[in-house]
């Protein structure tokens, strides 16, 4: 809009203000004698002032400051309205992560959108009947949007490499020390005077270190919904900072021999195993571990339906659209719970500290477990950095151990390897949540 065009629309804004308000005064001046409709003589019921109090909210002054208090500004000036600004900033600085930096855009720029949206101050975006309010109670408050995503990995993953070589799955369970050992750390850190966890919350937070969103947010809606928004973003953006985080640790744990070390070619996997596998895995967590049935049910349907071949059309539409929109309302869902009110608090700093130190110790764990593996198996030994691919980070933990690799020797090639510990890993988180649900879950 050109400047002249945008303040002839301003003026006639002012003049039809002005022609309310004028119209109002007319009103005022005609009914201020006989406000209630009586006949001459009689004395009115109530003041004058009273029955045209309505008449003086629609004033040109009342209208102008009634504009300017519904305005988001008026909303940010508001007491507290600094929150709800500081949040929006935040939103934006998760779309720039998200997009700029390419930071698991596919659920940062949802959740960066939802926590713009339900930051703003009179949309109602959040309230009761408000979008992101029904995205939340209907997909993620029910559990149904992070089971729908499960199908989603489980289409999209590959059991091959860990069936290839299966003691790899030592290491997705060794990378799970992370989750377990946090809940000790939690104790540590209800010792400070604005911190107070109880178990249920610090069991949500423990499963950060597992890496899998997915797995975190189920059992958040579980055990601390409060808590969702905090939780969602540490474990999102601790699984962006992969390239980051974990190659200072595997160099600490390693010396330049180990992550040097050449792994053995392995087997061809048949069609049949891989179909068997998921069935397999399902009939395990049926008899020994049920409350890891809602995830792991999830994951091997995916995957069944990936490997059966007999339905390419719905594992084309659970790695794709199925996937997708579930996906954008599950980010939509964890953005309404980032709301200024729940997020700036103290427990939001110790959710990032304790999500830190949880996605580190996993990946610390299962360089150490390794190492520990390589005592026994020296005629066939394991590089010690596809330990770290044993948390849940599919695949980008995978790539890491690989290009960590490359840097000692260029001839290296890693990634078969290290992707079988990766969606070891990704049973492991699962596993652990169900272990969790099963021992605090009553």
């Amino acid at each position: 809009m050109k400047p002249a065009g945008m303040w002839l629309t301003i003026f006639c804004g002012l003049i039809l203000f002005a022609g309310i308000g004028y119209a109002v005064d007319v009103v005022k001046f005609h009914s201020a004698p006989n406000p209630s409709g009586l006949v001459a003589g009689e004395s009115p019921s109530v003041p004058v002032s009273a029955a045209v109090s309505g008449a003086e909210e629609l004033s040109f002054s009342n209208g102008i400051l009634q504009v300017c208090r519904n305005s988001g500004i008026g909303g940010f000036l508001k007491a507290g309205g600094w929150k709800s600004l500081v949040m929006i900033v935040v939103g934006f600085i998760l779309l720039y992560l998200g997009v700029a930096r390419d930071f698991e855009p596919l659920l940062l720029v949802p959740i960066g959108f939802g926590t713009i949206l339900v930051n703003v101050p009179f949309a109602g975006m959040g309230e009761a009947h408000g979008l992101l309010s029904l995205i939340f109670k209907s997909g993620i408050e029910n559990e149904v949007l992070p089971l729908v995503v499960f199908m989603g990995i489980g289409a999209l993953s590959d059991f091959g490499p860990l069936l290839a070589n299966p003691r790899v799955a030592i290491l997705g369970a060794a990378a799970q020390f992370g989750v377990f050992g946090t809940l000790l750390g939690v104790g540590a850190l209800n010792a400070l005077p604005f911190m107070d966890f109880n178990i249920k919350e610090a069991c949500s937070i423990a499963i950060i270190g597992g890496a899998d969103g997915p797995t975190s947010i189920y059992v958040a809606s579980k055990f601390a919904p409060h808590l969702m928004g905090s939780i969602a973003v540490a474990a999102y953006s601790y699984m962006a900072l992969v390239p980051l985080i974990q190659p200072p640790i595997m160099r600490l744990l390693t010396t330049p021999k180990e992550r040097a070390i050449r792994m053995k070619q392995v087997r061809p996997v048949s069609q049949t195993e891989k179909i068997v596998f998921p069935l397999t895995v399902l009939a395990l967590c049926i008899a020994f571990l049920p409350t890891a049935v809602p995830l792991m049910g999830c994951f091997a349907f995916g995957n069944f339906i990936k490997e059966c071949g007999a339905i390419e059309r719905l594992s084309k539409a659970l790695q794709n659209e199925v996937m997708n929109i579930a996906t954008i309302f599950l980010g939509l869902g964890v953005g309404m719970q980032m709301a200024a009110d729940k997020f700036i608090q103290p427990t939001t700093l110790g959710i990032l500290i304790l999500g830190l130190l949880a996605f580190s110790l996993g990946t610390a764990g299962g360089v150490i477990f390794a190492k520990i593996m390589n005592v026994f198996c020296k005629t066939n030994p394991i590089n010690p950095l596809i330990g770290s691919a044993g948390v849940s980070a599919f695949p980008m933990a995978a790539r890491v151990s690989n290009k960590v690799g490359l840097e000692t020797d260029p001839h290296n090639f890693l990634l078969f390897h290290a992707l079988g510990a990766n969606v070891a890993g990704q049973i492991g988180s699962v596993v652990a949540a169900g272990i969790i649900l099963a021992i605090f879950g009553q």
